[in-house]
């Protein structure tokens, strides 16, 4: 896991977030992601100075282990002084050795944070689920911690002010509030009272309303009137032009038009999970991820 000495903002790494929520529903199956009920409570990982600075890195540890679901997993963990936060060394197992680094000897409230990273490589690797590329991979990793119930710790580790900022991860943190609120829309499941950052709160808050934005795009008949004439715009250009080029003015829109065997289709992302989904156009259709299970109202 990184530690970020400069924190980068915004939605840079927006796609591989949306892919790995995708691959989590594809490999654990929507039942499987809904398993993961509900988040990990901060009383289950919470961490007081006066604590013992072994035995509670181990509590911390098999209370993780317990919501990830690993049961027969042992996490024997260690300090020292690294560049990154942590690591930790994926072997079969049973016991897995994780290495934090030595501040955390005297920043005990982010333990949990760092672990929680740590321990989810540990189920992808059991899952074969993973990224090509250490970025990828680890924007992997973070998403499943977050959309898991776990890494809400990473975002409450994030703090920022005039002269100092200290960030884990390696999404911004705009981006783990995006994913947080993903998983609070899919699990009705509200992480606002676990926040001690205040810079925290905040980037769930810009987070939650990108994410709500994803369930406001056309075809779904909750998009706005400006997403419903741009689509109406394009839907007109496409079934002129045999469907296959998208309206010049259109810019990404997220949706496409293809001509079909029995006319013409549109296709999009589900608002949920972001597996492509194909309908024809025919007005008012209601469809069904075949991923997630989503019921989608959609104006086509």
């Amino acid at each position: 896991m990184a530690k970020d000495s400069e924190v980068v903002h915004g939605y840079p790494h927006l796609d591989t977030v949306r892919a790995a929520i995708t691959a989590l529903h594809r490999r654990l199956s929507s039942e499987g992601v809904l398993s993961y009920a509900p988040s990990v409570l901060p009383a289950d990982v919470a961490f007081a100075d006066q604590d013992d600075l072994h035995l509670g890195a181990q509590r911390v540890a098999r209370a993780l282990v317990h919501h990830l679901r690993l049961p027969d997993a042992r996490m024997i963990v260690s300090f020292r002084e690294m560049t990154h936060a942590a690591s930790v060394e994926l072997t079969a197992g049973p016991e897995y050795f994780i290495e934090l680094n030595d501040r955390f000897r005297t920043h005990r409230r982010d333990i949990g944070a760092a672990l929680a990273h740590e321990i989810m490589h540990v189920l992808l690797h059991r899952l074969g689920l993973s990224f090509p590329g250490t970025r990828d991979n680890e924007i992997l990793t973070d998403t499943a911690t977050t959309y898991l119930g776990a890494g809400w710790l990473l975002l409450d580790a994030f703090r920022e002010d005039s002269v100092s900022s200290q960030k884990l991860g390696y999404l911004t943190p705009e981006e783990f509030g995006y994913v947080l609120a993903k998983r609070s829309l899919v699990f009705d499941e509200d992480p606002s009272p676990w926040f001690t950052s205040p810079q925290g709160y905040t980037a769930y808050t810009k987070g939650k309303a990108q994410a709500l934005r994803d369930a406001q795009q056309p075809p779904l008949t909750t998009a706005g009137w400006t997403g419903r004439h741009r689509y109406a715009k394009d839907r007109r250009y496409a079934r002129e032009h045999a469907g296959a080029t998208p309206h010049p003015e259109s810019g990404a829109t997220g949706y496409a038009f293809e001509q079909g065997p029995d006319g013409l289709r549109v296709s999009f992302s589900c608002p949920t999970c972001h597996q492509r989904i194909r309908i024809p156009v025919r007005g008012r259709v209601r469809a069904r991820c075949g991923l997630c299970r989503t019921i989608l109202e959609c104006d086509t």
